[in-house]
């Protein structure tokens, strides 16, 4: 949990995070933080936050921004309000470090989002973009779902993705993330450990349809899909490769 003052750096994205104001200090209603650029610094990824408005009052430096179709730099004075649902990214427009005054309205979980994309870049679980690997990705894109989505079919993003999160989750990789954001208990309470892909959704998405668990000789308790997965060589070799 972030408290005012705290700071946050991401080794991979050049990103400093100051946190202002945080969501306990507004009960949930704002967060705040200072945002500084790296002179070749910039959000790991053009994003989607579904239901929180993001402003940017740039106090120092220049700063681009991709906001919808329409680009724009903007420098010390300026202010870009991103409202919800809108896609945006941005990146430090100069040689030198930019300074923003970001606000998140409601802050939500922000604050966790962005202590596990630092974590997970110390970890050397990103990519050099700072997106996080593929199945670190699926399991980041399902915890916080509500906070950030991908611009384009966000429907049909999670309907790939539950496979990875649940590739990932039988690898014992949900364990090593929810450590690095920072889970007491290893898991967040009530969610949870998806038993098959498309698993662990809220309850106001539709169900994927999936195969009854069976027994297969030789291997007691291990449910028929599973035994499936690990019997088909290409997704072996993909389930390798994406970790």
């Amino acid at each position: 949990m972030a408290v005012s003052g705290q700071v946050l750096d991401n080794p991979i994205s050049g990103e400093r995070f100051i946190f202002h104001t945080t969501a306990d200090d507004s009960a949930g209603a704002l967060l705040a933080f200072e945002l500084v650029l790296d002179p070749d610094g910039q959000v790991p990824g053009g994003h989607v936050h579904p239901l929180q408005q993001e402003s940017f009052q740039v106090q120092r430096g220049a700063v681009k921004f991709r906001k919808g179709r329409r680009t724009v730099i903007a420098g010390p004075g300026d202010e870009v309000v991103v409202p919800p649902g809108a896609f945006h990214r941005f990146a430090n427009a100069g040689r030198e470090p930019a300074v923003v005054r970001v606000q998140v309205e409601p802050a939500l979980r922000m604050e966790q989002l962005y202590e596990t994309v630092v974590a997970l870049a110390r970890a050397g679980r990103t990519l050099r973009s700072g997106m996080p690997k593929p199945l670190e990705l699926a399991l980041f894109m399902r915890e916080f779902e509500q906070e950030v989505q991908a611009p384009l079919a966000p429907g049909l993003v999670r309907a790939v993705m539950a496979p990875l999160g649940w590739m990932a989750a039988h690898r014992g990789l949900d364990q090593r993330y929810w450590a690095l954001s920072g889970s007491a208990t290893g898991r967040p309470v009530g969610r949870p450990a998806p038993t098959h892909p498309g698993a662990g959704k809220h309850s106001g998405t539709r169900p994927s349809p999936t195969r009854p668990p069976s027994a297969r000789p030789g291997h007691p308790g291990r449910p028929a899909v599973s035994a499936w997965l690990f019997r088909s060589r290409s997704l072996r070799r993909l389930h390798v490769a994406l970790t």
